[in-house]
């Protein structure tokens, strides 16, 4: 995709582990019909065991070979997405704010979670009764181009997401990125880089985006080419690792 081949690296993650993932866990097959998550979803903050997440990748991103360390941080404006970037980046500098090897962090609005309109806050059986109509819609249109009232389907972010991409081009050229997000995001971004089909991203979204994994891409010849998906290394290394799907409007 233009914009984002001219990048020597591009790397994303998703937040830690938020309360609103804990909340939206809790209940899972029970009757609820809706999460219980008092906060608007931009201010949903991270767990104990998100922060510890956060910390780990920032360890896993010292790790990295100096020349695949990132030179640029942009994350979601979003509480949990910049926490997570803001603890990764103390655990894999310091604190030291004037230290110049420290990539500075940019905040884009464009790398927010999907919005989910009037479903926002339900359970896939909230949605199922209170509107079956919508649950009707996603069945014959399916999640890629589904739209929830006052909402955005995947097709949506796409076009978000070419928009974020051309400008971190001129933004960062041949730079190192590291994007901070949510696993809706993740994927889209793999459907855009690799030129993936409807049918080959939603085979692929069937595993859920793990909290901190890492997924990166390195630049060969023309393009980029994909390095690791999903990966969670680092976190089983700490004990800590935690498949937690975030709702993207009810599924399947």
């Amino acid at each position: 995709m233009a914009g984002v081949d001219a990048l020597q690296w591009l790397i994303l993650t998703r937040h830690g582990e938020s309360t609103g993932n804990v909340a939206y866990e809790a209940v899972l097959g029970t009757d609820a019909e809706e999460a219980g998550i008092p906060e608007r979803d931009a201010d949903v903050p991270l767990s104990d065991t998100g922060r510890a997440q956060a910390a780990a990748l920032g360890r896993r991103l010292a790790a990295l070979p100096p020349d695949e360390r990132p030179t640029l941080v942009v994350a979601s404006p979003y509480l949990r997405t910049l926490d997570t970037a803001k603890i990764a980046l103390a655990a894999a500098y310091g604190e030291e704010a004037d230290d110049p090897d420290v990539p500075p962090l940019r905040v884009d609005e464009r790398l927010r979670d999907r919005e989910q309109g009037v479903l926002q806050g339900l359970t896939a059986l909230g949605v199922r009764r209170r509107f079956p109509a919508e649950a009707a819609q996603l069945d014959r249109l399916g999640k890629f181009y589904y739209r929830p009232p006052g909402g955005e389907s995947w097709a949506d972010l796409a076009l978000r997401l070419r928009s974020f991409y051309r400008d971190l081009e001129a933004d960062a050229p041949g730079g190192r990125v590291l994007v901070v997000t949510h696993d809706a995001i993740v994927v889209v971004t793999r459907y855009l880089v690799e030129s993936l089909s409807e049918k080959e991203i939603l085979e692929i979204e069937k595993e859920p985006v793990a909290n901190a994994s890492l997924t990166r891409w390195r630049r060969d010849g023309s393009g980029l080419r994909a390095v690791c998906y999903n990966d969670c290394a680092h976190l089983i290394e700490a004990g800590i690792a935690a498949w937690r799907p975030e709702p993207r409007g009810p599924r399947p």
